[in-house]
């Protein structure tokens, strides 16, 4: 709408700072002995020996400089440089001016956010809907997934006196022996039940844990171990190993247990396997699970 008297000036207006001639065609702008920068050599007025000089005709802007056609002499005279105003000059921003659909993506870098910037209470997933990663008042961080895994064996298996694979599936349902209402984990994919292994999606820090249920009918003094084998071959560092000598009578139940924390790099395999010094039989909880911790 139109203004009552004179109407608001919407832009600085500035006479630079003197420029002195000499044998060359280039000089620097500066207002105030800081650079200044035009948007374009049409916002200047330029007096060159009492003569007014046409923009882009006898000078161009480049950055901060202002070039003139030819080259000038000592003896010439830059009588002055007035700048008509900066293009879209603007005093204040309106309170929620600036939107999402205003900033350039990528505009928003690391070095443009305050040290211990707070409040972030959620980051969100590029392929899933909510919050993948949150951080409390508390700075306790909760992710809603993370890569993980859970296997049982499938059916009853006979474990004679050696290293032994087991048959391991995390889709074991209704084929798991005496627990055909417990369901598996793969999330974030990696199983392979055709080969009763797992391969690691990501590489990390990962936490595994290892069970061997078995029923013994032959003697009550044995030794049994958990083994994980990673890449085809046997690492005893990546798990504790459960040894178990058990003087009880027989028949009985038993089992071992093993954890441990191993650094894994994306795509080797890992495989379960028990040892025992007497054949037993593997049975039910017999399985091996993880989960990514960093």
């Amino acid at each position: 709408m139109p203004y009552i008297g004179k109407s608001p000036v919407g832009g600085g207006f500035h006479k630079l700072d003197n420029l002195t001639a000499s044998a060359t065609a280039t000089y620097a702008l500066t207002l105030g002995s800081a650079a200044y920068y035009p948007e374009t050599a049409n916002q200047l007025l330029v007096s060159l020996n009492g003569v007014i000089q046409a923009p882009q005709d006898s000078f161009t802007v480049s950055g901060s400089n202002l070039i003139f056609d030819s080259a000038l002499t000592a003896s010439d005279s830059i009588d002055f440089v007035v700048a008509l105003g900066d293009v879209l000059g603007v005093g204040s921003v309106t309170d929620g001016a600036v939107t999402t659909n205003k900033i350039a993506n990528g505009a928003v870098t690391a070095a443009k956010l305050a040290a211990g910037v707070q409040g972030v209470a959620g980051i969100s997933s590029s392929s899933t809907s909510g919050t993948a990663l949150s951080i409390d008042a508390n700075n306790i961080v909760t992710t809603p997934e993370v890569p993980r895994f859970k296997s049982l064996i499938t059916t009853n298996t006979s474990v004679p006196a050696t290293s032994t694979k087991m048959p391991i599936r995390n889709d074991y349902g209704a084929t798991n022996v005496n627990y055909a209402t417990r369901t598996g984990t793969n999330y974030g994919g990696g199983f392979d039940n055709t080969n009763n292994k797992y391969v690691v999606p990501v590489t990390g820090l990962w936490q595994l844990n290892a069970h061997f249920s078995y029923f013994n009918n032959n003697t009550p003094a044995r030794e049994t171990e958990l083994q994980i084998w990673v890449d085809g071959s046997v690492q005893y560092d990546l798990l504790w190993i459960g040894s178990h000598n058990d003087g009880n009578s027989y028949p009985d139940y038993d089992g071992t247990s093993g954890a441990g924390i191993a650094y894994l790099t994306a795509g080797q395999e890992l495989e379960l396997y028990v040892y025992t010094t007497e054949s037993v039989t593997a049975f039910g909880y017999t399985g091996l699970s993880g989960y990514l911790i960093g």
